[in-house]
């Protein structure tokens, strides 16, 4: 997000420039290993502390560049990462006035849904028929791909561990802030019905079990078999998930829960 903000003030003043990532923050784009300074008058560098012997080495390589630091952490002024640019703007460090991140500058952009994700590796009583672990490695890396932001969203609690919801009641909250919910786990799929979430349910084992029929006695119908699951299938019930009529396919399931519900506490009254 500081490289945003960056990168809109230079297009706003009509400066070019090429941006150098971590071949881990951006595969296959632009880094600095490739990317030659004889190419560039001025090295930017923008976010972070500047601190360490790969900073360091940047005013060897860019010798040649005038070198500017931007929204940077200043630990040491004698640090040849830091005197080894020509000019630094800190947003903290000694003896300075510390100023807002770059982040907070960064261009608005549209916010992605949220998807929690439920899988179990476990339910051994299956035996044979356990497909747990193929539908995991077709889930995982496909969700991967999504534009989304996700969250562990495990069914099971935990007491003491603050990963993991310790009551009912704190796991229906985090439903409750979901877009949609993927899972294997038939507490995941009821559960988020219940909180009005769409589900794209995978029941992993062989010929259907506790996620299938509980996905048929709610009538819902984006519940995928483990033995037939493909990308194309997950494609088209995460988008059937992700539109209006989805979204009011679940309302209506928890709608129809609640009075259900409500009316067994009235019977057993």
């Amino acid at each position: 997000m500081a490289q945003r903000a960056v990168s809109a003030a230079l297009e706003r003043l009509r400066i070019s420039h090429d941006t150098a990532w971590s071949p881990r923050f951006a595969p296959g784009a632009l880094t600095l290993a490739t990317a030659l300074p004889c190419d560039y008058s001025h090295l930017l560098f923008v976010c972070g502390p500047l601190h360490g012997k790969q900073i360091a080495a940047l005013h060897h390589r860019y010798a040649s560049c005038r070198r500017v630091a931007v929204g940077v952490s200043v630990i040491a002024r004698d640090d040849p990462a830091v005197s080894g640019f020509h000019r630094v703007s800190q947003r903290d460090g000694p003896d300075s006035e510390d100023l807002p991140d770059l982040a907070t500058a960064a261009p608005a952009t549209l916010p992605v849904p949220l998807v929690g994700v439920a899988l179990t590796h476990g339910q051994g009583e299956y035996r044979e028929r356990r497909l747990h672990g193929e539908v995991a490695t077709t889930v995982l890396p496909w969700l991967a791909g999504k534009d989304c932001a996700r969250i562990d969203a495990d069914t099971r609690l935990g007491h003491g561990d603050w990963r993991r919801c310790e009551t009912p009641d704190q796991y229906l909250s985090l439903l409750g802030r979901l877009d949609l919910m993927v899972t294997d786990r038939l507490h995941g799929l009821v559960l988020s019905l219940r909180a009005g979430v769409p589900v794209l349910a995978v029941d992993p084992v062989k010929g259907g079990a506790k996620v299938m029929a509980q996905a048929r006695l709610l009538h819902w119908p984006a519940a995928l078999a483990g033995e037939t699951l493909s990308v194309e299938l997950l494609d088209r019930w995460w988008d059937w998930c992700r539109s209006p009529e989805g979204t009011a396919a679940a309302r209506r399931r928890s709608v129809l829960l609640e009075r259900a519900a409500a009316a067994e506490h009235a019977a057993d009254s």
